[in-house]
């Protein structure tokens, strides 16, 4: 047989990333790290059914249908099964149907709605366990975030290029990759096909309908990663250093690429520990306004009708990208104006059109201001400046700096505080009963010896 040629001697990058893909199937996780794999899996879980209702959502799983495959693997909230390919796509799409998925803001990728959909389809595929899930699950996070540094963050975005698509399709097909239980030349090839295939413009912004965002951030990675792994898996050989060499990835983006952060730390700092829980089912840049406005409004009993002007300082980065959305759940003036007058927000606000046209919350919204500032874009988290002038005498001005939101890295999620996010979005399509076996069952991951009674639980009871 004729064997690929490549460099004799692959890049420290290559070979580095290969290994750690090729073992971390059987490489036992510290206890923090399993714990946070446990809610951040859970918690895509929790976004890919709550996002089969939605439109995105709707579209992919009728898509998906028409497209028919080997029953591998299960699209969440139907009871359609399909390719650990397309199911993958489907779902990836269902998890970042709206912004209800996880987020790592200072790498600029959301991993959860990448990741979990591959790993998910091909544990299936595979009758992997629990436990092979969950290490799979905590490598697609560690390669997603890395890519996306290794490639400069917003240097590589501002010259179009899409880091959410980059780094979810590198965290897909390294979780996948282990789950198919590729060995470590295996592994030099499933990044070369998945170099091949990594592609994403950031012009996704200007998507209207969180389509075309749910394929680039969370479909599109997810199958592509579970392509490549399914097709080394299947014998196909390819380039043995895609990072190193004349004309590789890395040469590729030379512009950008800062190699040695592909590597740091690996085994040692897991990057889903960095890797935001949102609170709210909405864009993580508008968590910590909200947090600040929600810390306000029950200290000083604040209500809508008494507030005069709401002045917002976010980061820079943040405050481009929340201003005036066309999209509700990514617009912060609109649901600031929600908060308002709600009180909180609900899965059901952030995505009623009708509150779009409301006559009170358009009235709010011509009172919000927003600011960017360079001093919270030098900030390690993600930060919230809320100042309200009121109408009452006595107290004309109150404000809050929220510094860590709930559900961040520095003030994560406990088990309970994501119950209290996942069950309203569960079992609406589960059931409650169904929607409680799937979080217990989440919790006691990894006792399970086949990944496919979990996936049962994904299909609305009959």
């Amino acid at each position: 047989m004729r064997r690929s040629t490549g460099a004799a001697r692959p890049s420290a990058v290559t070979t580095t990333l290969s290994a750690y893909i090729a073992r971390a199937a059987r490489r036992p996780l510290p206890r923090e790290v399993a714990e946070r794999a446990r809610l951040h899996l859970l918690d895509t879980l929790a976004a890919m059914v709550s996002g089969a209702a939605l439109l995105p959502g709707r579209r992919a799983t009728r898509w998906i249908g028409l497209q028919g495959g080997t029953p591998e693997a299960t699209v969440a909230g139907s009871g359609l099964r399909t390719s650990a390919v397309n199911a993958a796509l489907a779902n990836g799409m269902l998890a970042h149907a709206d912004e209800t998925d996880d987020a790592y803001y200072l790498a600029l990728v959301h991993p959860g709605c990448a990741v979990v959909p591959a790993a998910l389809a091909m544990a299936e595929r595979e009758r992997s366990s629990g436990r092979a899930l969950l290490r799979a699950v905590a490598l697609g996070y560690d390669v997603c975030a890395r890519i996306s540094k290794g490639l400069g963050i917003e240097r590589f975005r501002s010259a179009g290029h899409s880091t959410h698509s980059f780094g979810g399709t590198f965290g897909a097909a390294a979780a996948a990759g282990a789950l198919a239980g590729l060995d470590e030349r295996q592994a030099r090839h499933l990044l070369s096909y998945t170099a091949q295939q990594a592609s994403g413009l950031s012009c996704w912004a200007r998507d209207t309908e969180h389509i075309e965002k749910a394929f680039d951030f969370g479909g599109m990675p997810a199958r592509n990663g579970v392509t490549a792994a399914s097709m080394v898996a299947a014998g196909f050989t390819g380039v043995d250093d895609v990072f190193g060499g004349d004309r590789g990835f890395l040469h590729a983006f030379a512009d950008f690429a800062q190699p040695r952060e592909l590597i740091a730390g690996l085994g040692e700092r897991y990057d889903i520990l960095q890797t935001a829980i949102k609170r709210w089912p909405v864009g993580y840049p508008i968590q910590a306004p909200l947090d600040a406005l929600c810390e306000l409004m029950t200290r000083y009993r604040i209500g809508a009708r008494e507030v005069e002007h709401i002045r917002i300082v976010v980061d820079e980065q943040g405050a481009r990208t929340v201003s005036g959305r066309t999209m509700a759940d990514i617009n912060l003036q609109h649901l600031v104006a929600v908060m308002l007058l709600d009180g909180d927000i609900s899965f059901e606000a952030s995505h009623d059109p009708a509150r779009v046209r409301d006559p009170a919350v358009l009235a709010l919204r011509e009172r919000v201001s927003l600011e960017g500032s360079a001093a919270l874009s030098r900030a390690r988290t993600t930060q919230a400046i809320v100042e309200l002038r009121l109408s009452r005498p006595g107290r004309p001005v109150v404000r809050h700096h929220t510094r860590a939101v709930l559900g961040s890295a520095t003030r994560p999620m406990q088990r309970a505080d994501l119950e209290r996010k996942c069950l309203p979005l569960l079992a609406p399509t589960l059931g409650t009963r169904r929607a409680r076996a799937l979080i217990d069952a989440a919790w006691d991951i990894e006792r399970m010896p086949d990944v496919r009674a979990l996936a049962r639980l994904l299909a609305p009871s009959r």
